[in-house]
């Protein structure tokens, strides 16, 4: 592959920063809905792994690309907040399984609303600095 041309470092110059503005936006979306933007993406990660069976601090953990032991404080956070329920698994202990509560559903819901409104046309403009 040769050098990356004058066209190459602007394409990625444009994915970074809209990638960045999105992020932005998301972080700022979460805190004016009162949550932090780690315990917005952790009430994500429960309920987008809800259709593949129950969400456990561990998966949590690998899908925020987080320690363990970080995954654990802020599950605990979002129970104290009554987003979500901490429950051990019944045959092994150390499993600790995560559900959303009623609350912790509808503070999600509202910003997935949002969210989705925002990434087809986050995708249309990534898919045109990303074209070849």
């Amino acid at each position: 592959m040769s050098a990356p041309s004058d066209a190459d470092y602007e394409r990625l110059l444009g994915f970074r920063t809209e990638l960045r503005r999105f992020v932005l936006w998301s972080e700022t979306a979460a805190r004016d809905a009162g949550l932090t933007p780690a315990l917005h993406q952790l009430l994500l990660a429960v309920r987008g792994q809800q259709a593949a069976g129950d969400a456990t601090v561990g998966s949590v953990a690998e899908a925020l690309l987080v320690r363990h032991h970080t995954a654990v404080e802020l599950a605990q956070r979002a129970e104290e907040r009554g987003l979500i329920v901490r429950a051990k698994h019944d045959d092994d202990h150390r499993r600790v399984h995560l559900t959303l509560t009623e609350l912790g559903a509808a503070r999600l819901d509202e910003l997935s609303r949002e969210h989705l409104e925002r990434i087809g046309p986050l995708a249309q403009r990534l898919g045109v600095l990303s074209a070849v």
